[in-house]
């Protein structure tokens, strides 16, 4: 994959109309002709904030009462946002390329953190955003921690797999009902994903060479039976990581541990956050 190249953009926080059905809660900052949905968490909280990076198809909303627990938690104040093409932020307009995480890390993501926080962020990232949460670090922005949930910095069989099967099923399954519920255009929230999962340019996709540019506290978690990816993934970035990561396996989970077992994940990031505040 070529070098990336980021272009300079400025976020903006607006109060215009929304074309689109508004979201429970939040508000919205315009960035680079696009609006995302942002709710802040805990504003009246001191320390590092913490940023949540959701998944592929993920949403402010699906981060459950994780986010909002872990805040109260660790006595810090968090953000969550919708990313371009996800929940009620500007539906996509074009096919994901293959650096849209990149994108999303070098060139939005610090925008965000600048715009609203003086402090380096702890990111909280699950899957898509763990791996955008990586390339932040890795490129030489600061970041007072990571907290992964299961990440992926290369693409594995498994992945391919998951996706394509689930690709095949989502028309007639009860998916787009559900995702109606979280994002404005379900279809091209989930056709934008897997899509460029399945491509076959997205199969050199590889983002290990960020992973030594890290220097900061590193948790990685991961479900024993997660669908999406191998705990090869968890070993690629302990083989590149500058210093050791901490590891928490979750048994009988799979892609999402913190939602499906949040009475092992959410003490486990709140007591790393806590031994980052030290």
């Amino acid at each position: 994959m070529e070098q990336f190249q980021p272009k300079e953009n400025h976020l903006e926080a607006t109060s215009s109309p929304h074309p689109y059905p508004m979201p429970p809660t939040g508000e919205f900052v315009d960035f680079a002709g696009k609006r995302l949905h942002i709710r802040r968490l805990g504003s009246d909280l001191a320390g590092p904030p913490l940023v949540f990076l959701h998944e592929g198809l993920g949403s402010v909303e699906l981060w459950r009462e994780f986010a909002e627990d872990v805040v109260a938690g660790s006595g810090h104040m968090g953000l969550v946002y919708s990313r371009y093409g996800n929940g009620w932020s500007t539906p996509l307009t074009e096919p994901r390329k293959p650096d849209y995480m990149h994108v999303e890390a070098i060139e939005t993501l610090p925008a965000i953190v600048e715009h609203h926080f003086d402090d380096p962020p702890i990111l909280i990232g699950h899957s898509d955003g763990a791996s955008i949460a990586l390339i932040y670090a890795g490129s030489g922005h600061p970041v007072k921690g990571l907290v992964l949930i299961a990440p992926h910095v290369f693409v594995e069989p498994a992945s391919i797999a998951s996706i394509s099967s689930l690709s095949d099923d989502f028309p007639m399954s009860e998916m787009p009902e559900k995702m109606a519920k979280y994002h404005v255009e379900p279809m091209t929230t989930f056709r934008g994903w897997a899509d460029i999962w399945l491509s076959n340019e997205f199969r050199t996709w590889d983002i290990t060479r960020y992973v030594p540019g890290v220097r900061c506290p590193t948790l990685v978690i991961q479900g024993d039976a997660d669908e999406y990816g191998t705990v090869d993934q968890l070993d690629a970035i302990d083989t590149h990581l500058a210093y050791a990561a901490e590891r928490l396996m979750v048994p009988d989970a799979e892609h999402s541990p913190h939602l499906s077992h949040p009475e092992l994940v959410t003490p486990a990031v709140v007591e790393f956050i806590s031994r980052l505040d030290r």
